[in-house]
This record gives structure tokens, C-alpha cells and sequence, in this order.
């Protein structure tokens, strides 16, 4: 896979004139060698359903005059650039009022198919409008050739269109049951999958094919087979923010296929023209990439007039033109994890919500923010390469999963579990030995956490507004403690501005640890995910310690922003240290623009023997280390966004 993509959007209104008319295939070139691009995805046809291609499946766009599409092609074949080519799948304005009855129809009545403001409008892929895609994929394949297919906007749907409900009747299933609904959109999807495939490997044997929804859903390998490689949309500006990626990068490189990281130039996100991000936020969002194991994407859009934006291409050029010179360090790379979070995205099967799961946000928060190597997985994942394995929150535990955690165990792992993760599926009562037994969720709200270990602010009562659990009959180690509030605060009974304060005499364990497996009795995750309180990290912080000890692989001194990761090259082990200083702009825009050095990182990394040498690349520079007990230890004199440590065996 290509490590240096760009993502060229190219959705134009037949409301403008002059598609095209500033074309330039030697300008197009340049600002692809500016840019140090290796591939681009260019545009077969858009979200308001032009082409912009002569075609017979389609219609050119009406202020288009030539072959768009074609010169693009050509002018990246003369230069090495990959350009697979971009469909919008899911959307086709064009289409929408001469065929309404191809309208996606949503059971709860979401706006899809009105017109009282302006956006894109919802295809029903169960409909004669899959048969035109399928035409127009087929016509691309077979006049172009590309490298790839780019569907936009794919992913299974509920419908009650009027072909949807014909067809559930047909295979007696029930409109009104929305559990029926959502079985006949999973349908629907894997037919859509199916023909699409079929079209693209009429013409090519090796063209990849990619089908975006924006989240890859944890737990749907079904859905994953049906792409050859994966594309995580995160622009960290857009909303997704700056841990969205590394939480979706440590469940995707579980699943044994090449992915890319998927930001963008804008200061916003998709659809914004004259946006520009500072270059340090290019950088850092590329080096992010490599080192949770992506190749890089960067979205941009481009203007209707065919000419690229070299202010643009200058930009993505000082993030490339590093990410060039670091390829040889990461290619084949396969990242280290010392932590296994099972997903309660996977295991709950909580759809499209669980693309920002608070159980979830909350561990990859901790995890990153503890310098901790870590992935998410699912209930297909092998248990036994990881050396802790944590349940988060809200993972209750069938005898499926009992068997495989005893197993586990068994063998050494060690488990975290928190909330009501641990507790039988079928009764309320833990499944494994924890050290006590699960008495029930907690009548109050917000509860008190008292340590009993050290804490950057002593031992006293912290405020933890998730839900809490009761255990007793304790017969492990607690190591925290819980004080109810006097009351639960209601109507004409409370006390002061936000919760009731904590009473004294009423204590109870809230956190015990037995051999191999440690609970705390709080959605501590949640919690961590929606306040962020420092005492929630350190209370998981200290299980992880208390479980994991020596076996943790490295150590490393940056502050809670920076990012390590530790990947395995052939013969040498590549340490990946991240930091940037984040900032708000706006009212909910996160951006990058100062470099701010760290001078002096020290790592520890385990090792089983003596390396050979440790060098920083791509700069080639040798650094001292000592060896001993079995780590390697030496100090990185700066980091300045993303610093690369080669460890040679």
C-alpha cells in the first residue's frame, strides 16, 4: 500500500460553471511533486451524482467539456502516483427527484427525503439505482482500469421504502419489527457488497475496493471482508478529535488488513474551501499514523475550476516529505501490545453508536495517556498474546467467555475488570473469583472513591459520578474503598450546588485484587470518558501496576499528551515517541500549531538481549544505551513531534 495518499474530494453543484476549465496536467503533476504524493483518489463520480467522464451509465456533469477523470489518470500514470478512483454510493442528487421511490426511507422518520434545506439524500440500495451503479462502476473498470474502487457513503441501512417492505414480506419478515428492519438492511448491504465486487473483478483480478461509512464497527469482521484494505476517517479537527484515531488504528490492526489514517488539510473537515491547518498539525497527525501502524491519507477538496491549491500541496509536502524518509522503518512493522481492551462496541453490538462508546473512549484515553501498548479487540480475537486483558464497564460474561477468560488465566493472563463487567450473563453474580461477591448496582449516585495507595493528592474521598456496584464477603485485597452520600439528590432534597457530600461512617471495598484478576466496583471508563478526573486514571493506573508489574514492555518519560508506541521490524524493534501541544479555537476546534520540543526522553524498553545498537532515525544518529536486567535504557535528547528509535538486535 501506498503510504503518502491524498483523498481528493470533488463534489460540484451543476449550479457552477467552468468544471474543469483551469485543468493543467503539468500543474496537476506539480502539485503532486510538491506534495510528495504517492497516491490520489480521483473522481469518477460525486454526492450530487455527476460524472465527470464521458459515459453512457451516467451523465457528465452539464459544465464539464472533456475527460476529467481521464486526464487525471494519465497525468498520474506519467509520474508513478496511484490514483484509484472515488463513486459516491450512498448519495445521488441528481437522481433524487426523478426517482424518489429510490429514496432511502428511515423507520423513525429522519429527514431523508424533504428539500426544506440543503443536503445530500439517501439511496436505497434494494432498488433498480443499485443497477446503475453497478453499471457505472463497471463502466470506470472497464474504460480506465484503475488501481482501486472508492465507494462513499456505504454501509448497512434500515429502510422501509416500499422495495424494502416487499421484499421483508417476501421472506417473512415483519416492517413494523425494527429488529426485522435492521436483519433485512444487513441484507440489503452484503448484496450491495457482493455486486459491486462482482463488478470490479470483471475487469480486475487486483484492484482494491473500499467502502467508507466512517467507523470501522468493532465486532463486524463481515463487513471488514468485504474491503481489501481499510481507510480510518478521523480528522481530529472535524469533531473526531486527536484520540479518535489511536483508538480506532489499536481494534483495526487486529484484523490483518493494511489500513491507512485518514485526516485532513482543513481546519475544520470535509467540504471546507480556504481552510488550512498549521504544517506542525500535518506532521504530527502523519507521524501518528505510522506509529500506531497506517499508512497516511490527507483529505483535501478540489476547487471546480480543475486547478490544485499549491498553498495546499506546500502543506501536505512538509508532513510527506518526512513521512518519505521514515517509510523503511515502518513498513512491515507490526505494533507490540502488552493490553487487550475486549470492546464493548463488538460485544454489545451497539451499531453505529458505539463509534464513540464511552467505555471504550474512556480505556484508549487512560491506556494512551498511561504510555501503555495496548489494542482493542473483539470476541473472534485470540486472548493469549496479550498479558492483561480488560473488560470495561458493561461486558457481562456467558459461559462462552467464561471458558475462554479461565483458559486464559490458566495460562498467566492476568484480567481488569470494572462495573459490571465480570457478572454472570444469566445472574447476578460474578463468574470468575474476584476476591468478593457482586451484590448488585449501588442505589446512590454520585459515590465517593477513597485509596488505599499513594495519590498525587493524598489519601482522601474523590467524587466518582458513575454508577458504583456493592460487593462484600471480601476475600482479596482491597485496594480502594467507597463512602456513600448522605442521600441521592432530588426535588426539595439536596444539599448544595451539585451533589450530596460524602458520609464518613459509611464505608465499603470498591476495589479488590485476587492473584490474577482485579474488579473496581465503578463505570470508571465511562466515568473517565464523560469528567476525565485525574483519581479515576490513577485508581486504573493502579490495577494496571498491580497486575502487570515488570512484564511491561516499555517506560517511557513523556507527559500525558505524548504518544509511544513500540513496533517490530525484521531483526529490530522501532519506538515511536509522539508529543503535541494542543489547543481549542472556536468553540469546539482542536488544533496544533506550535512545535514544542521535549528535551531528555528517557525510555526503558525490555529486551532478550543485548541490542546492538540504538539509533534515532530517520536522522541516523547513534545514541548511548546500557543494558541491564533485561532493558535496554538510554535518553532521546529532543522530540519535536514524532521521534523514531531504531533498537537493533
Amino acid at each position: 500500500m501506498r503510504m503518502r495518499q491524498v483523498h481528493l474530494d470533488f463534489h460540484t453543484s451543476e449550479k457552477i460553471p467552468g468544471i474543469g476549465s483551469a485543468f493543467s496536467k503539468e500543474q496537476f503533476q506539480s502539485a503532486l511533486k510538491a506534495g510528495h504524493v504517492d497516491s490520489i483518489t480521483v473522481f469518477s463520480k460525486c454526492h450530487h451524482g455527476w460524472a465527470y467522464h464521458p459515459s453512457t451509465a451516467n451523465r457528465m456533469h452539464p459544465n464539464l467539456t472533456f475527460d476529467l477523470l481521464g486526464a487525471q489518470l494519465e497525468a498520474c500514470r506519467e509520474i508513478g502516483v496511484n490514483a484509484p478512483v472515488y463513486l459516491s454510493a450512498g448519495f445521488d442528487e441528481k437522481e433524487v427527484l426523478d426517482h424518489p421511490e429510490w429514496l432511502n426511507v428511515n423507520p423513525d422518520g429522519v429527514e431523508t427525503a424533504t428539500f426544506s434545506k440543503p443536503h445530500y439524500h439517501l439511496m436505497c440500495y434494494n432498488t433498480p439505482y443499485l443497477d446503475k451503479l453497478c453499471a457505472q462502476v463497471e463502466e470506470v473498470m472497464e474504460r480506465y482500469h484503475p488501481c482501486g474502487v472508492f465507494l462513499d457513503i456505504s454501509a448497512p441501512r434500515r429502510c422501509v421504502c416500499a422495495s424494502c417492505v416487499k421484499s421483508m414480506l417476501r421472506l417473512g419478515l415483519n416492517p413494523d419489527d425494527p429488529a426485522d428492519i435492521a436483519r433485512h438492511g444487513e441484507m440489503v448491504y452484503a448484496e450491495y457488497c457482493r455486486r459491486i465486487e462482482k463488478s470490479v473483478r470483471k475487469y480486475s483480478d487486483t484492484a482494491t475496493i473500499f467502502h467508507n461509512a466512517g467507523h470501522i464497527t468493532h465486532g463486524r469482521r463481515d463487513i471488514v471482508d468485504f474491503d481489501t484494505h481499510l481507510e480510518l476517517e478521523s480528522l481530529p479537527t472535524g469533531g473526531w478529535g486527536y484520540d479518535h484515531f489511536p483508538m480506532s488504528a489499536a481494534y483495526v490492526r487486529t484484523l490483518g488488513k493494511e489500513f491507512l489514517g485518514m485526516t485532513g488539510k482543513f481546519h475544520t473537515s470535509w467540504g471546507e474551501f480556504g481552510g488550512f491547518k498549521h504544517p506542525n498539525a500535518l506532521i504530527y497527525e502523519t507521524g501518528l499514523s505510522l506509529a500506531q501502524g497506517a499508512g497516511c491519507s490527507i483529505g483535501d477538496q478540489l476547487h471546480p475550476s480543475g486547478e490544485m491549491n499549491m498553498s495546499t500541496y506546500k502543506l501536505i509536502g512538509a508532513a510527506y516529505e518526512q513521512v518519505e524518509k521514515k517509510e523503511k522503518w515502518v513498513k512491515g512493522a507490526v505494533n507490540y501490545a502488552d493490553i487487550a481492551v475486549l470492546s464493548c462496541e463488538a460485544y454489545m453490538q451497539d451499531g453505529r453508536s458505539g463509534a464513540g462508546n464511552d467505555a471504550n473512549v474512556g480505556a484508549s484515553r487512560i491506556l494512551l495517556e498511561e504510555k501503555q501498548l495496548f489494542n482493542i479487540i473483539d470476541q473472534q480475537s485470540d486472548f493469549a498474546p496479550y498479558k492483561l486483558l480488560i473488560l470495561p464497564d458493561r461486558i457481562r460474561v456467558d459461559e462462552a467467555l467464561r471458558a475462554r477468560l479461565e483458559a486464559y488465566l490458566a495460562q498467566g493472563g492476568k484480567v481488569l475488570l470494572t462495573g459490571e463487567s465480570g457478572v454472570a450473563a444469566d445472574k447476578d453474580e460474578f463468574a470468575l473469583d474476584v476476591g468478593a461477591r457482586y451484590v448488585g448496582r449501588s442505589a446512590y449516585t454520585a459515590t465517593y472513591m477513597i485509596p488505599e495507595y499513594e495519590c498525587v493528592n493524598g489519601r482522601t474521598s474523590y467524587v466518582m459520578y458513575e454508577q458504583s456496584y456493592d460487593i462484600d464477603d471480601v476475600t482479596g485485597t482491597v485496594f480502594a474503598e467507597r463512602n456513600n452520600p448522605y442521600f441521592n439528590r432530588q426535588p426539595f432534597f439536596f444539599s448544595s450546588h451539585r451533589h450530596t457530600p460524602n458520609n464518613p461512617e459509611d464505608v465499603q471495598p470498591a476495589a479488590v485484587i485476587k492473584g490474577n484478576i482485579a474488579y473496581i466496583g465503578w463505570q470508571v471508563f465511562r466515568d473517565y470518558a464523560m469528567v476525565g478526573e485525574l483519581h479515576v486514571k490513577e485508581l486504573v493506573a493502579y490495577a494496571i501496576d498491580q497486575l502487570l508489574g515488570d512484564e511491561r514492555r516499555v517506560r517511557v518519560t513523556l507527559p500525558d499528551r505524548g504518544v509511544v508506541t513500540v513496533a517490530h521490524q525484521e531483526g529490530r524493534d522501532i519506538v515511536h515517541l509522539l508529543f503535541a501541544h494542543t489547543t481549542k479555537r472556536g468553540k469546539n476546534v482542536e488544533v496544533i500549531e506550535d512545535a514544542v520540543t521535549l528535551p531528555n526522553v528517557q525510555v526503558a524498553l525490555r529486551a532478550d538481549k543485548k541490542p546492538s545498537k540504538v539509533t534515532l532515525v530517520p536522522q541516523m544518529q547513534p545514541i548511548d544505551f546500557t543494558y541491564e536486567d533485561g532493558r535496554v535504557r538510554f535518553t532521546v535528547p529532543e522530540v519535536t513531534l514524532h521521534q523514531m528509535v531504531c533498537v537493533e538486535e
